[in-house]
């Protein structure tokens, strides 16, 4: 199965925020409508298969977490089980990196290093047991709370920014990130895509 990844980074229309509400809906992905309507505003791309249906979204928002004291894209994708085993995960995560780090690097000041990405996938995560993995380019940097793979997939030439310091940091032993707008859960299990590449588990 070919499937075409088209970018939307910040460039959602109304028609597409319906489509995908009701297809994470529709794919269990995500029941609450509420949830969906904010996580609308932060797809990266989508791909559409040869009939032009949705099969699959990446999704980013800024995210600090405690041991790297800087902004990244905490990145999320999510495929419809027609998209599933054609591997094409791989090409989709790069595709939304590079529309990340174009629209980054175009910012007067960057927000972000790169992408977080946290393995919740079983299968992903016993595959991956080297620490920079090939191709992938997606270093290890530890475990979340929950225990889970985290990797960092940097931009070309990041640059370090003054890091956040701890005291801004509410609960950080817990893992509690702050966003760049305002306050975002945790890395757990609450409202994320089922049977995405780096976080989810299949169902």
């Amino acid at each position: 199965m070919s499937a075409e990844f088209i970018p939307v980074w910040r460039a959602v229309t109304p028609e597409l925020a319906k489509e995908l509400i009701d297809f994470w809906r529709d794919t269990g992905a995500i029941a609450d409508e509420a949830a969906a309507k904010q996580r609308v505003q932060q797809v990266v791309c989508v791909a559409r298969d040869g009939e032009g249906k949705l099969c699959g979204v990446g999704t980013a928002i800024i995210k600090v977490i405690p041991r790297l004291r800087q902004p990244m894209y905490y990145y999320r994708q999510f495929f419809a089980k027609t998209l599933r085993g054609k591997h094409q995960e791989l090409a989709f995560f790069q595709r939304c990196k590079q529309v990340l780090q174009e629209y980054n690097t175009a910012l007067a000041q960057t927000e972000s290093l790169g992408i977080l990405l946290e393995i919740e996938n079983e299968k992903i995560a016993v595959a991956y047991k080297q620490a920079v993995i090939p191709g992938f380019d997606a270093v290890f940097i530890g475990y979340s709370p929950r225990g889970l793979q985290l990797r960092v997939s940097y931009f070309d030439n990041a640059e370090l920014k003054q890091p956040v310091r701890p005291r801004t940091l509410p609960a950080a032993a817990q893992g509690i990130q702050i966003a760049r707008r305002g306050t975002n859960p945790p890395l757990s299990g609450t409202a994320m895509l089922s049977g995405s590449i780096t976080t989810e588990k299949v169902p």
